[in-house]
Parts: structure tokens; sequence; C-alpha cells
């Protein structure tokens, strides 16, 4: 069992207990199965990130106080140097780095986000509240979003409800990055 799951889903059961939430209404909420949920809070699986980032807006708490345990405090800015991010690795296609998980009171959670290339690529869709921005740093991407198929090089962007389910391949057998803007 990984350490930092573990961590994560401590203080996730310790939210939902102090929120007065059941397991049965947060796996509602997230249109999951109680099962995977309790696997999620035992640390037994890896945690999605857009799950981590359902679950701090339900329980009305910073992203960084899931991620890290501790409370945002920076109020006029937060710097983070390069890669020294927090690292949120999260499900076996992408690896994220939250670029900014001291500033308390974000209206946008920033992540700078690696995609490993696969052969036979089948991927994990999935969906979270709100609206997403990505930009291609490195390599090329195919986004799969409601039935659509988008191919972005270095330099294009995306912008899209991320309430519709979508995922990221890596195209022509090398690493894709980018930068990740989920409001």
């Amino acid at each position: 069992m990984n350490e930092y799951n573990k961590d994560i889903g401590n203080r996730i059961r310790e939210l939902r207990e102090l929120s007065d939430f059941t397991i049965k209404e947060i796996a509602e909420e997230l249109n999951i199965e109680e099962e995977i949920y309790i696997q999620y809070e035992n640390g037994d699986i890896d945690i999605p990130a857009s799950f981590i980032y359902e679950l701090a807006n339900i329980f009305k708490v910073d992203l960084g106080l899931l991620l890290t345990g501790e409370e945002s405090k920076m109020t006029i800015f937060d710097v983070t140097r390069a890669n020294k991010g927090v690292s949120v690795d999260r499900s076996k296609e992408y690896t994220h780095e939250n670029l900014c998980s001291n500033f308390i009171h974000k209206k946008a959670e920033t992540f700078l986000v690696t995609v490993d290339p696969e052969k036979n690529p089948s991927p994990s869709l999935n969906s979270h509240p709100g609206q997403e921005f990505n930009y291609v740093l490195e390599g090329s991407l195919k986004i799969y979003i409601h039935n659509n198929e988008i191919i972005l090089n270095e330099g294009d962007c995306i912008f899209f409800d991320s309430t519709h389910r979508h995922a990221m391949v890596a195209l022509n057998d090398k690493p894709a990055k980018f930068l990740a803007m989920i409001m």
C-alpha cells in the first residue's frame, strides 16, 4: 500500500466524519460505488486527482489540505520553484504537479501534467465540476472529450467544460507535458 494514498485517504475520512457525511452520501455525490470510495479512504488504490479536487469542493476546503495535510496560508502570492510542486501521482496515465498549493481561496487549481506514452492506449475517462484549460508545453496529445477526439501539439491549447468525461493520451511514443488550470 502506498503511504501517500494512505495519508490522503486518512485526511479524506477525517474530513468526511467531521462534515457528518456518510460513505453512501459521498459515493452518491461523486457517482461512484461505495466499495471504491472505501478503497480510496483506506488508501488501497490510487486516488484520481479529479476525485481529490471534487472532494475538496464538497468539504469546502483547499485542495492543498487534502494533498499535504496543511492549511494554505499565503494570501498575496505563492511561489513554486521549478520541480518543487506537490506531486500528485494519482493514476497510471498521468503525473500531476500542483503548482500552487499554499495560496488560500484560489479561484483555480494549477497543475503541470505529464502523460507518458502507452502502447494501445485505452484512456480512463474522468470528469469533475467546473472548467479546464490545458496548454501543451511539450509533445502531442490526443484529447477525448464528449465524443470528440482532438489532437493538440506544442503551443496548442483547449478550454472545456470538465463536467464532460475526458482523457488525454500522449502521441508519437513520446511523453507530453501540459499546463492544466481547473476552475
